[in-house]
């Protein structure tokens, strides 16, 4: 591999992740790969983030008012210098031939908008747990092709497992902020529709597990990737192949998210106070509307439990 002085940049994206972002920023610092630029993007944080970025002299630390996931990430592009990109969050890590992975799979496909990779998991103390994940291993989709997979699951399951191409970046745009928690997913779609996608069967980063991992917030996965699944009808829409294999993803993405989110509320009935309630309110309203068959079968069986003491 002969990637000459190429300017890789990690935006590492965080919010009142103090406790996790050491680990996150030395795991960049740290790559086999010489030329990185690190940027934290710090979405208003309230706990000991500056303190934390302020041991690191060769990271740059942007600070904004909290705007959420999308507008982080948006400011780390607009500060950043690289040719190639990395966006990870605050409670990860790369392993350290992670930025060298993803420049050998950007030489070896120079037409693809990003190289994504595998990942493992680490609980709360960085410790392994579980498997790795699985992708289409070394595997390289032309134009539009990697879309209909994505369309149907998302096993991109973390941001930290690109390597995005920044002219990609200038073809597709930013990370929109009307998907916010699901903004990943949607650049993910739109550069798929437009640019070949390579996956390749390295394990390139390391997914913290925790309680206060977004993924792991039923009602705000369910809102936000049913907003931007439903956006994508304008592009199937004629195409009667890609219109059934959108109506099965739809059905993939509201019942997985759908369920979590009844088997949250139901877990929360048990201890539910006053405030407790209100946001069961929120959460049943969300379930309605972008869930709405998980909806009307989780009442139906609440109706027949307490009509007739009928479980189903």
């Amino acid at each position: 591999m002969n990637n000459g002085n190429l300017l890789v940049t990690v935006v590492v994206t965080c919010y009142n992740q103090a406790h996790f972002l050491g680990e996150a920023i030395e795991s960049v610092i740290g790559q086999t790969y010489p030329d990185c630029e690190v940027i934290v993007v710090d979405d208003g944080s309230t706990d000991d983030t500056t303190q934390v970025v302020a041991r690191y002299e060769d990271v740059r630390y942007v600070r904004q008012n909290n705007q959420g996931v999308a507008a982080a990430r948006n400011t780390g592009l607009r500060e950043s210098k690289g040719e190639y990109l990395i966006i990870m969050d605050g409670d990860d890590r790369l392993l350290p031939d992670t930025v060298a992975i993803g420049l050998e799979k950007h030489e070896e496909h120079p037409e693809c908008a990003f190289v994504a990779g595998r990942i493992s998991f680490i609980a709360t103390d960085g410790s392994p747990i579980g498997s790795p994940t699985s992708v289409p291993a070394n595997d390289f989709r032309g134009e539009g092709e990697l879309y209909t997979t994505l369309l149907q699951d998302n096993f991109i399951m973390m941001p930290a497992m690109v390597m995005f191409r920044r002219t990609a970046f200038d073809a597709v745009g930013g990370f929109s902020s009307f998907a916010d928690h699901s903004c990943d997913y949607d650049i993910y779609l739109r550069m798929a529709r437009q640019f070949p996608i390579y996956c390749h069967d390295k394990i390139v980063a390391e997914y913290r597990v925790h309680d206060a991992n977004t993924s792991r917030r039923s009602a705000v996965m369910l809102r936000s990737t049913m907003t931007v699944y439903r956006a994508q009808w304008k592009y199937v829409k004629g195409n009667k192949q890609l219109e059934e294999i959108y109506k099965h993803g739809a059905r993939i993405w509201r019942n997985r998210y759908g369920e979590e989110l009844v088997a949250k509320m139901r877990a929360d009935v048990r201890k539910a106070g006053r405030g407790r309630w209100r946001q069961l309110l929120r959460e049943s309203l969300i379930l309605l509307r972008y869930s709405p068959q998980v909806f009307a079968e989780h009442a139906k069986r609440k109706l027949l439990t307490s009509a007739f003491g009928v479980k189903q």
